[in-house]
């Protein structure tokens, strides 16, 4: 019996060995559209964030309208509007053949869906900022649109590192689901791997211990920022 598990660990670190090369070359995919999709995101956010607060109907209603659409469905089921639906529907209007690179399609999905979450944490970092500071900046001669960039969006910026780093680390492990798209990333080349050998535990398992690591190295590093960031209010 001891004999029959050690044969079995043995077999499994093999597994995990031979596979680890790909894991990392998938790893590099997840971690190239995962900071595209929080690039395009924070800028989308950034948009949507500030049109939620805005007094006018014409820039509230639209954000809140995508941010509510986006936070409401699954991310799944965007992808598969995306990737499956749109293109369907681009080829019935045009009557010819129309598709979306997976790629692209994970990047265009991931970025809208994290531009939701961002505008959520951009609101939240600039309705966190006393009143005060910006009936002080008006005094001093400053319009709304200045106010907001020199004072108030720089104030909430430090505050919003932290979850700004969540969203990342969240969207980093969500990129498993474009495993269902056929992108080369972190799942998908453990599913490769697992349908050759039909070693499915120890290459989920290497899937799994990449991910931590990734997710892991980022939440330290945002930590890091967030002390640094302590540390530059302080010496002010």
């Amino acid at each position: 019996m001891g004999l029959k598990i050690l044969e079995i660990l043995q077999s499994y670190l093999g597994h995990m060995i031979k596979v680890f090369p790909q894991l990392i070359r998938g790893a590099g995919v997840t971690i190239q559209i995962t900071s595209l999709s929080v690039f395009v995101g924070i800028i989308i956010g950034l948009f949507m964030g500030l049109g939620k607060l805005s007094k006018k109907a014409i820039f509230r209603i639209p954000s809140v309208m995508y941010v509510d659409f986006i936070r409401g469905t699954p991310l799944f089921v965007q992808i598969l509007i995306v990737y499956f639906g749109i293109p369907g529907l681009v080829s019935q209007i045009t009557q010819s053949s129309f598709r979306l690179e997976p790629l692209v399609a994970a990047v265009v999905v991931c970025g809208m869906n994290s531009g939701a979450y961002v505008a959520e944490i951009v609101r939240a970092g600039i309705k966190s900022i006393e009143r005060g500071q910006m009936e002080a900046a008006r005094s001093l001669g400053m319009n709304e649109r200045q106010a907001m960039r020199y004072i108030i969006l720089p104030q909430a910026f430090k505050r919003i590192v932290p979850p700004l780093g969540n969203e990342f680390v969240a969207l980093l492990k969500d990129t498993s689901i474009l495993a269902t798209i056929g992108v080369s990333e972190l799942t998908r080349h453990g599913q490769l791997y697992a349908s050759v050998t039909y070693a499915t535990f120890p290459t989920y398992m290497g899937v799994a211990l990449v991910y931590l690591a990734m997710t892991l190295t980022i939440s330290r590093f945002v930590a890091w920022t967030e002390r640094r960031l302590g540390v530059s209010d302080r010496g002010d």
